[in-house]
């Protein structure tokens, strides 16, 4: 024999040889998932303290208040991702009807009087106690969930345009003008990533995206026109030299700190904007005080790691056995990547100011949790990639001392790969045309051949034995 024929075979959940490139590794996508969220976790937690140390102290006369919340979310929000990680994609996909009607819940208590927490004139908290809760950022991650699932299951039908809108498109619309309402137009445009990333993903055709796309742009238009604060953000925008002293003072003095800051910085906890009274410079306006205190340098890293998530996320969509996982990976990154860049394009001055946090690194209590569960979600999907499931089948000291189970590649019934939507509208793509009945029943109804009778057997012999 060989020396080829009598190498062993190597199986797929064996460990990679030590030459193979990183990113054709089967646990590359889990690993780059770890560390993304746990350097733009880290990364917050310093930059909160750097940045509500002077508000702390003027309000309650400790530097420290503001960051002792934000470590008491984290010991929240820790848990919820480790929960996160030991959810199979089944188990997610059972929780997509019950979450969805829990915000829908939540969202019209929140707007109850009495109920809800009108904060700044804006009623969007739940008072429960010793924290309170946002039933939005709920509502995100539901609405991946429910869309995941839904599209799963009419996956045989999206080739008609109708089956694609109805009822995804009505539920998040109702999701998002509850959020308005509130008022919150901010967070209604991360419903609206949430249904763009599910759609891109089943393959929508673009004339569906075009015509949601005008909706939504008609609609932001109107609401920006209605309320006088919304206008006042959009002229800002349109001429950044108006009312600098009113509306246009935040926006000018975070672009100011934001620029402030060279290609260094001028040092972890040396930034003036914070003295100068920086309106939410530890929510809103973080990513300016990173600019100013880190500098070009600091920036270009929350952008690279921001960057790193989206493609590791995408990453587990591509690579997810399960269609169901594939759709909402690709929702949930879309949704935490898009307002990542929507907080920092309003910081920089590209786009108008919406008000949303920036993710992992803003301060917040429920946007924390609920961001670190997703990305667990995202954890869990990658370790069930087929090449990782059949490598973590052997299970480690870490898996071991942090409980979790072994992995399996999939976990829900479907197993067949999601039907994409073929965008020339003639059905399901790479699927070949079915005939017509008649043809089929012409293709199966062949006539046989004439084929002479023959006699029996035992008819021949006693024939035979007559003669």
């Amino acid at each position: 024999m060989t020396a080829t024929a009598q190498a062993p075979a190597r199986t797929r959940g064996e460990d990679e040889a030590p030459g193979t490139p990183f990113f054709d590794r089967p646990l590359t996508s889990l690993h780059l998932v770890l560390v993304s969220t746990g350097l733009l976790l880290a990364l917050g937690l310093v930059m909160v303290l750097s940045a509500s140390m002077v508000k702390s102290f003027r309000e309650t006369g400790s530097a420290y208040s503001v960051f002792a919340d934000q470590l008491t979310f984290v010991a929240l929000a820790v848990p919820a991702f480790w929960l996160g990680v030991r959810l199979s994609p089944r188990a997610y996909r059972g929780l997509a009807y019950p979450a969805l009607l829990l915000s829908l819940v939540l969202l019209v208590a929140v707007l109850l009087p009495g109920v809800g927490k009108n904060i700044n004139g804006a009623q969007r908290w739940l008072d429960l106690g010793p924290v309170q809760l946002q039933p939005a950022e709920v509502g995100k991650l539901a609405l991946a969930l429910w869309g995941a699932d839904l599209l799963v299951r009419k996956q045989r039908l999206l080739g008609q345009a109708r089956h694609l809108v109805m009822p995804l498109v009505p539920v998040a619309a109702l999701l998002a003008a509850l959020v308005v309402l509130e008022p919150d137009l901010g967070t209604s445009l991360c419903f609206a990533m949430v249904l763009f990333g599910l759609l891109w993903t089943v393959g929508a055709p673009a004339r569906v995206f075009a015509a949601l796309l005008v909706l939504a742009t008609g609609a932001v238009a109107a609401l920006a026109v209605v309320e006088r604060y919304r206008l006042e953000r959009v002229l800002h925008f349109l001429d950044p030299s108006a009312d600098p002293q009113g509306a246009g003072f935040q926006p000018l003095l975070g672009l100011s700190s934001l620029s402030s800051g060279g290609w260094f910085g001028v040092g972890l906890g040396q930034g003036r904007a914070k003295w100068v009274g920086l309106p939410e410079g530890h929510t809103d306006y973080i990513f300016a005080v990173i600019g100013e205190e880190l500098g070009l340098v600091g920036g270009l890293v929350v952008l690279l790691l921001y960057a790193t998530l989206a493609y590791s996320g995408l990453r587990v969509a591509r690579r997810s056995a399960e269609p169901f996982a594939r759709l909402a990976a690709a929702g949930v990154t879309v949704w935490i990547v898009g307002q990542a860049v929507l907080n920092m394009g309003y910081v920089s001055g590209l786009l108008p100011v919406t008000g949303v946090p920036l993710p992992l690194i803003s301060a917040g209590g429920t946007s924390l949790v609920v961001t670190l569960f997703a990305l667990g979600m995202l954890a869990s999907f990658a370790r069930a990639e087929p090449a990782a499931a059949a490598q973590l089948a052997r299970r480690g000291r870490v898996a071991t001392l942090l409980r979790l189970p072994a992995p399996r590649a999939g976990g829900t019934r479907a197993r067949r790969p999601l039907r994409r939507v073929d965008r020339s509208g003639d059905g399901v793509a790479g699927a070949a045309p079915r005939p017509a009945r008649s043809a089929r029943r012409g293709a199966t109804r062949q006539p046989r051949p004439y084929q002479p009778h023959q006699p029996r057997t035992t008819t021949v012999r006693r024939e035979a034995r007559r003669r």
